[in-house]
Parts: C-alpha cells; structure tokens; sequence
C-alpha cells in the first residue's frame, strides 16, 4: 500500500510536470500537440493517469490562454488603433452622406444616426482603455487584453455595418449628390474634353470659386457642363462636393422658377404664395447645412443677383463653388467669376466625325463623301449646326441631294426648315438682345466675304458714314466708341479675332445668319451680299428699290451698267478688290442719291465721272490703291464728306475744290508718289480737319520763307485748330516759333519726316515721332520738337556733334517725353565739343537705343555728352559700329541697366567686349544687366568676353550667337540655366564653350538649336581646345567679307 500511495504521489508529480512542460513547449510553439504513449505504464496506474491527464489539461488551456492574452497585449493595442482608424474612416464618410439625407429627408438617416451612435460608444470604450494602459501592472495584462479583443471584435463589427450602408446609400442616394442630366457626350471631342479637364482642376483649387463658361449660341457650351455634371455622378463616391445642384435659367429670365428648381433639388416644400424673398432665405438655411456644394447656372442671359436667390457667398468658403454658362462673357464677369473659359468651334476633324454620326451611313459612298465634307465645312465647326444639317441629310443618297445643299448652305438660305429653326433662332435670340445701334453695327460686317478679316480701324469709319456712331463728337471719341462696341460683339461671341493684329471676322455660321436677317428684311437693314463669290456679270436683277446696302466686293466685275434701277435709299456700294473694272459709267452714280459710302479701292479706274458731284449726301469716298487713278473731278458737291481716302493713287495735284469741304475730317494722302502740288491756302481752309495723313507721299511741305511760291507751308497746318493727328515731310527742321509750339503740342499723334529722303522703319514709340534725313544740323535747334517728342531718329545728318552741343547748352531741363532714339550713318565720332557735358540726364525716360553705322569707341561718348544714365533702358541695338571696341564701361555715374531687357549686336569687327570697368572700379558678383531677357550677337569676330567671369545674368531665356568664334563663356550659373529657354547659335562654337561645372551644360544641351543644322557633341568646351595645335585653328575667325557674311544671314 505504501508503495501504491508513493508510485500515485510521483505519477501525480509526473502528470504535473509534463503538464507545465506542454504549456512551455506550446508557448514556445515548437509543437502542435503533445504525444505521450503509456504503453510501458502498469494497468493499475492508467486510470489514475487519465485523471492527472485531464485536470493537467484543464491547468493548460488555462494557462496557454492566460499566456496567449499577456504575449498579444501589444500586437492588440496595435490591431485596436488600425481598427479604430477604419472606423473613422467611414464614419467620415457617413457624417457627409447623413448631411445630404437631411437635407432631402430620407429614412436612411436614422440608421445612420444610430450607426454614428454606437461609433461613439465604442469610441469611448476603446479611448478609456487606452488611458488605462499606461498604469496597467504586469500581471493585469492578461485580463486588459482579453478586454481588448472584445472591443476590437465590435469596432470591426461597426465598420462592415457602416459600409454596408454606404453600399445602400450609394444606389439610394447616388442621385442625392449628383442628379445626372441627359444628353449628347463629348467623349469624341479632344479639345472639349481638355476644357473639361481644366474646368474641374480649377473647381479643386482653392483659389477658384466661380468659373464662367461662354460662347456663342450651339457651340456646345451646355454639353460641356452636363458632361462635368455627370462625370461627378459618376464618381459620387469620390467627388469632393455634398450637393451638386443644375439649374436653366434660360433667357426670359425669371427668380422664381429659378428659385422652384433650387428648392426642388433640395426637397424642400413649395409653398403657396411664398415670396420670392422668404424663399430665398429658406434655400440660404438648406445650403448653409451643406459641407459643401456645386451650382450650375446653365443658360445665363444676363447679369443675376446671387443674393436674391439664396445663393450663400462663396467668398471665403473654399468648399462653395459655381459654374456659370452664359453667351456674353459680360455676363460671367458680372458674377465677378475668378476664370472664364470661352468654348470655340469645332475643329474640322472632330466635326467631320460628329457630321458623320449624324448624316448616318451615307457619308461612307464615294460618291457622296467628297460633296459630305464640304457641306461639314459650311457647318463652320459649330455643332448645333453640324447635328441639324447631319440630320438633314441622313439617309440621302443621291449626290443631286447633296450637291444642291451645298449651294444653299453657300448662299446662306437655310435648306431646311430645321436650320433657321435650330440654328438660326438661338442666333436671332443673341441678336434681338442688341440695341438698335449694336445690330446694324453687326450686320454691316456681314458685308464682307467669308473669312474675310476686317481691319477695325476702316469698319469703325463705315460705322461713323453710316452714322452709326454720334457724328457730333471728335474723331479720337468716336475712334474708342466704335473700338468700345467692337469689343462688345466679340464679347456676344458675334465677332472673333481676325488673322492679324487690330482685324475681326465673323463665323461662317454667324454670317450666314447675319446675311439671312438683311435678306428677308423689308427695314433699313436689307443688303444685297455677294462679295468674294468670283462674279463676273454686275448682277441687275438683284437691284431694287428698297435695298439699302451692296457688296460687290473682291470679284471679277469688269463692268458696270450705265442705268441701273434707282435705290434711292442705297447708303452704302462696296466695289474694292474688283481689279479688272477700269471705268465708272457717268449714268452709274445717279441711281444712288442717298449714298453715303461709295468704296473703290483696288480698282483700275483711271477717273471718276463727274456725276460724282451730285452724292450730296456721301460721307465717306474711299479710292485706296488706285495706282491708275489720276483725275478727280471737282468736291464741290461733296459738302457732307468727312473721309476722303486716295492712298496709293496717281494724282498730281489735290482735287479741285478741296476747300470746300467743310466736313471732312479725315484726309489720307500717303503713298501719293506723284503728288507735286498742294496749292497754298486749300488745306488751311479744312477748318473740320482731325486727320492728315501723308506718309511717304512725294510732297514736302516747306516753312515760311523756304518754300516754293504758291505752294503749301507748316503755317497753314498750326491754323488747324480741331487737328489732332499728322503725318508729313518737311524740307527742313522748322525754326523755334511760338506758332509751331503751340499746334504740335496739341496734337496727340504725329510724325514728322524732315528732310530730302526721309524715312525709317516704325518702332514702338511712334506716337510723337520726329526724322531728320540727310541734312545738315550743325545750326539747327531741336529742343522745342524733343519736349513734344517719343521718338526721334537722325539719319546720314552731318553737324551732329554741333547740334548736341547747341542743345546742351540751350537746355535748362530734361526730355521726359523721349523714349526711342535711333543714329544711323554718322561718319565722325560723337564727341563733346569743346568739352561740353551735359550736368543733367537730358534722356531721363529713354527705353530704347539703336545706333547703326555710327563712328564710337564705346556708348560711353553719347552717354558723357548727353549725361545719360540709362535707368529706364530696355532695348539697346548696336551695328555696324566698326570702330566700336566696348560696348559700354561702369564705374561713375551708371553702375549697372536695372531695365535692360534686350541686347542685339551686329556687325561690330572690332568689339572684343560688351560690358566693361572704369580703371579702379571693382567688378562685383551681381550682374550689371539683372532683368535681361534676350542677347542677340552676330558677326563678332573679335568679341571674348560679355562680362566680368563671376556674373551670372540669372533673367536670360533666349541666347543667340552666330559667327563669334572667340567667345567662350556664357554669364550662366547651373542655378539659372532652367531660366534658359533657347540658345541659338553654330554647333562647333557650341562645342568650344567652357563652363564652370557640367550641370549647366547638361541643363543647356537640350535647349540648344544649331543654326547651321549640325549636330551638337557632346564633350566639354575644352577638350577642342586641347586638341588643336595653334589658337586660330582652336578659335577660327570669319575671314568672309561683310557683304558675304549678310548673305549668308
């Protein structure tokens, strides 16, 4: 027995211990079980160690967990915080979605609200047990972490919950954030498609919180925001607005029905006899709940007041945006919207393709492709036409069909029904918004040909014929007014910008409708329109009685009918670009008793009928490049003529009788090359005379005492008190005279070419310019004319040096006005006589400097002479200055140009530097030219150097040598070479250039563009150096003779 009890005590021993060692073994986790076999054990002993086994096993799972528990406590805090992280997350998520579900007033708000509830409680839960965590003892950890697990099992819980009803508000509230619109896509349209691109960047900025977008009638503009609208329906999830609201406002427009769509998108109640105001502030209350929101405005006719609307102030709300459409970018700005984007036409391609899926099939047939495209063409890129003409056509096989559409569309009729119902009427809805003063203004650019660019000067001066624009006021006032209105019809997308500088044009589209409207009108706006259309035959049917302007222009008439039905209403005959018609029949005038503009220009008329006489009423005679014309009858019938254009003509002499318009305002005579005579005392009697323009005309007017007998002087022009702009030649620098100061200061444009061969090329600063050509001026006083003057050129002038001197002593303040000065062909050296210096900058305002062919050293002769200091100089020009060696030292009075933008160099065999220092003057590492933009040198073959060696112009974007082979360096650091945008210039001298480090070369290398088409190397600007065996074959100097080497250029 006793040994029974000891071998039950050691089992019970041994039971335990192998127990505690499975608990060690387990959390070692070396093992997956623990295999014991009792195959050797007694039988009497199995039981008992079944027992010892069982309560040993409970004694583990006890412990394995307890252990588990205390080994996982981090790792769960750790698993609990990303938990929570998700959690909040979604909740995010969900308190975004609920502030909608409130404004609409959906169910699924309560479960959103209970959901959010139970967040906060867990929320808590998780945060105390996160507080108590710092103070938790060792052996405490278990009971935490198996507490931890318990929260982290209902966070996890939560967040499927949560997600799953955002799953449910995604198809039940989808069109709660964004309601999507029906309708075509641009999804084929490149250039709408990258508007839209830009559109939405600009709604996720910060910066932006209204965006206008405009453009004419049909070109797309409400195709363009639906696609906006519906790319955030699309992507509800993630678009970044709580509500995005669509609302047409339409042209009649009305704040309530606005205001019915706002409420509507809102859920909100529409209550009867609710005022428009009381109603606005309900939709204030509804938005202000918004995190955030859209408003599209689709259709804007005209300015709309935000305020009474309900509309919350996007100012200072980076989350309140507004997307506005509108025909006038008057109207978008009006909203005061951050950035517009105006919607162009179609290209050809992207239209062709849009006329196809519209047109069908049919367009596929060979046969009825090549006329398809032209029929596209006339669409003009504007889709509302493209659909409406496609739909038209669709099905239409038969090339009869297609070929007479396109003569209809060319002759601006509407082929179909559809077209003036679809296309013109949302054009007529523009038009009938002008007033009345703006629409004829809009139809006379009908006039025209198609593609035809209108120069605004010359439509402003038909506008003012026409009387279009208030013939009371001066010339100047009425110039701005028609430039005002202009730019208004460009604004309505009526008018778009011409090919060149200061031109317009109208659409194709727009001017077939402008052309319908005077067609079928009966009013005083019925046109005949048949210009650029390659007519041979003067079209006599086409004449009759009510029609009140004609446009015959640019065709191929070479006659004209002697009779012709009278119009006696016709105000205005459009005949220039007609080069083949040589002759005015006598009987043609007198059909037109109310003509008030009668157009010539580019024919070969050799005289005009004296028939002429009889336009009483003609404002404006426009002969502009007749070269042939040499006879005008007498003006004396002309008593309402204000312009009077024969540029370009053959004439001898001005007509007879000239002096007896009293009206003329407007008198342009330049590029007379036959022009001798202009009798004294004719043009001092055009007491209405605002413009004389005269440039390049044979006739020099002479001063009193130095003229011909009998003919014209400058004293006639100062008795002209309404002048205002002048351009002449003059024989000789007019004296000092109380008179001539008097009238040049009053006028506010002129140019006056004094001198034998008078002329030079137009600058920037024309505007008060003064020539002085092949004289001596060693007498001559100038003073007076610079006070008045922006731009003065001296050119082949001998007695320079004396006039400077004349003018340093004689004046006692500066030139303010002079901002251009040009020397050319000045043989001597410019340099003080007797010492004279200038004790003051006699130039304070200078921007630009050309000298060319001028005898200087350095600019440091004109500057010492003048006193210039250069502070305002932004463009310095210098060539063919052969005796010039530095461009220019500092030291003294100019330490640096803080203005200068552009260098250009040419021709300058002896230059070996451009900027250097007065002998003990220290150069310093800030660049002397520090806004410098572009350097241009060619044909330098001396020149080594721009600078001293530790500048670095740090504005330079455009750099260009060709043919200064010794010039090694470039003022670039490695910190200023991404500033570069181009360096032009010849690749072996590319790849001679030395630099301080590799980085700015690699920066440059891509930037380089040879100019003699060779492919750059890519070693380092020594390594040529290296290899040569004497410095002229390292560095070759052009031997090419100056002649040759401008050829080459």
């Amino acid at each position: 027995m006793e040994m029974g009890n000891q071998s039950r005590s050691l089992l019970a021993l041994w039971v335990n211990l192998l127990s505690m060692l499975l608990v060690i073994i387990t959390l070692k986790e070396r093992r997956a079980d623990f295999l014991f076999t009792t195959q050797f054990m007694a039988p009497e002993l199995q039981a008992t160690f079944n027992e010892q086994m069982e309560a040993g096993r409970g004694i583990c799972r006890s412990t394995y967990t307890r252990a588990i528990y205390t080994i996982r406590f981090k790792s769960n805090i750790k698993a609990l915080n990303k938990a929570l992280n998700g959690l909040v997350d979604v909740q995010n998520k969900v308190e975004k979605d609920l502030k909608t579900l409130e404004i609409k007033g959906k169910s699924l708000n309560v479960q959103l609200r209970r959901w959010l509830r139970e967040v906060e409680e867990i929320g808590s839960e998780a945060n105390s047990i996160q507080e108590g965590r710092a103070s938790c003892a060792l052996s405490l950890r278990c009971k935490m972490s198996k507490k931890l697990m318990g929260v982290l099992d209902k966070v996890k819980k939560l967040q499927k919950q949560g997600l799953d009803l955002l799953d449910i508000f995604s198809l039940e509230g989808r069109s709660v954030l964004v309601e999507r619109i029906l309708g075509p896509s641009i999804t084929d349209q490149t250039i709408a498609s990258e508007m839209l691109v830009k559109v939405l960047s600009c709604l996720m900025s910060d910066d932006v919180q209204k965006v206008g977008i405009w453009g004419i009638g049909g070109v797309g503009k409400t195709t363009l925001v639906r696609e906006l609208n519906n790319k955030l329906w699309k992507e509800a999830d993630t678009q970044p607005f709580g509500m995005v609201i669509w609302v047409t406002v339409s042209k009649e427009f009305d704040s309530g029905r606005v205001q019915k769509q706002i409420a509507e998108r809102l859920d909100m109640e529409i209550r009867l006899g609710e005022s428009e105001e009381r109603l606005a502030r309900r939709i204030y209350g509804k938005l202000e709940k918004v995190s955030s929101f859209l408003l599209i405005l689709d259709d804007v006719w005209k300015s709309i007041d935000l305020d009474k609307l309900g509309i919350p102030q996007t100012d200072g709300h980076k989350d309140r945006k507004i997307v506005l459409t509108s025909r006038y970018l008057e109207v978008c700005q009006s909203i005061k919207t951050d950035i517009d984007f105006r919607v162009n036409y179609l290209c050809e391609e992207e239209a062709w393709e849009m006329f196809c899926k519209n047109a069908g099939e049919v367009t596929r047939l060979d046969r009825v492709r090549p006329i398809a495209k032209e029929v596209s063409r006339e669409c003009g890129g504007l889709p509302l036409a493209i659909v409406t003409v496609g739909m038209a056509m669709r099905g239409k096989k038969k090339v009869n069909l297609w070929k007479h559409a396109l003569e209809e569309l060319k002759s601006s009729v509407p082929y179909v029904k559809s077209i003036e119902e679809k296309v013109y009427q949302p054009l007529k809805w523009s038009y009938n918004l002008l007033e009345p003063k703006m629409k004829s203004c809009f139809l006379f650019c009908a006039l025209f040909p198609e593609d035809y660019s209108i120069e605004v000067s010359e439509l402003v001066r038909y506008w003012i014929a026409e009387g279009f624009i208030d013939e009371t006021q001066n010339y100047s006032y009425l110039m701005n007014q028609g430039i005002t209105l202009v730019e208004n019809l460009k604004d309505s997308c009526l008018l778009e910008e011409g090919s060149h500088d200061d031109t317009v044009k109208m659409h194709d589209v727009v001017r077939d409708f402008a052309i319908w409207v005077m067609s079928s009108s009966q009013d005083d706006s019925h046109s005949l329109v048949m210009s650029g259309i390659g007519l041979c035959e003067f079209p006599h049917e086409k004449f009759v009685p009510s029609i009140r302007r004609v446009s015959l222009m640019n065709n191929k008439l070479k006659r004209l009918s002697n009779q012709v039905v009278e119009c006696v209403e016709l105000s205005t005959l459009l005949l220039q670009g007609n080069f083949h018609l040589k002759e005015l029949p006598e009987g043609f005038l007198i059909s037109f008793p109310a003509l008030r503009i009668l157009n010539l220009s580019g024919t070969c008329i050799r005289s005009l009928p004296n028939s002429l006489n009889k336009l009483h009423e003609l404002r404006s005679l426009i002969l502009r490049d007749c070269y042939y014309l040499e006879e005008v009858p007498s003006l004396e019938g002309l008593a309402k003529i204000q312009i009077l254009d024969l540029c370009a003509t053959r004439i001898r002499e001005t007509p007879r009788r000239l002096e007896t318009l009293n009206s003329l305002r407007l008198l342009d005579l330049s590029r007379t090359h036959h022009l001798e005579s202009i009798p004294a005392g004719i043009i001092g009697q055009l007491s209405s005379l605002e413009v004389l323009d005269m440039t390049l005309s044979h006739f020099h007017w002479g001063v009193q005492g130095q003229s011909q007998e009998g003919q014209a002087t400058l004293e006639e022009i100062a008795g002209l008190q309404r002048l205002s702009v002048l351009s002449i030649r003059v024989v000789c620098v007019p004296p000092l005279s109380p008179d001539y100061n008097s009238w040049i200061e009053r006028l506010k444009k002129f140019q006056l070419f004094i001198g034998p061969t008078a002329n030079s090329l137009p600058s920037r600063h024309d505007k008060r310019r003064v020539t002085i050509s092949s004289l001596n001026v060693s007498e001559a006083f100038i003073g007076w004319l610079l006070e008045n003057t922006t731009s003065l050129v001296m050119n082949h002038c001998w007695g320079l040096n004396e006039m400077l001197e004349n003018l340093v002593i004689d004046s006692t303040s500066s030139f303010n006005l002079l901002k251009s000065l040009t020397v050319e062909g000045f043989g001597g050296s410019i340099r003080p006589a007797g010492g004279c210096v200038a004790q003051l900058d006699l130039l304070p305002n200078l921007e630009e400097l050309h000298l060319r062919r001028v005898n200087l050293g350095t600019i440091r002769e004109l500057v010492g002479h003048l006193g210039l200091r250069f502070e305002t100089l932004k463009h310095l020009e210098i060539s063919r200055c052969s005796q010039l060696k530095c461009l220019l030292s500092f030291g003294n009075f100019i330490c640096f140009l803080p203005n200068l933008q552009e260098i250009h160099v040419s021709f300058c065999e002896r230059l070996q530097e451009l900027f250097d220092y007065f002998p003990g003057e220290v150069p310093t590492s800030a660049s002397v030219v520090p806004a410098l933009r572009v350097i241009k040198l060619r044909n330098l073959p001396r020149l080594r150097r721009l600078c001293s060696q530790e500048e670095s112009w740090g504005c330079l974007e455009h750099v260009e040598v060709i043919s200064c082979n010794l010039l090694r360096n470039l003022p670039i650091s490695a910190n200023d070479a991404h500033g570069v945008k181009e360096v032009r210039g010849e690749t072996h001298w590319w790849n001679n250039l030395t630099w301080d480090d590799n980085t700015t070369r690699e920066t440059l290398q891509p930037r380089f563009i040879a100019a003699d088409g060779n492919i750059p190397t890519g070693s380092l600007g020594m390594s040529c150096y290296q290899s040569s065996n004497t410095i002229e074959e390292a560095f070759p100097i052009s031997s090419l003779p100056e002649s040759q080497a401008e050829e080459l250029l």
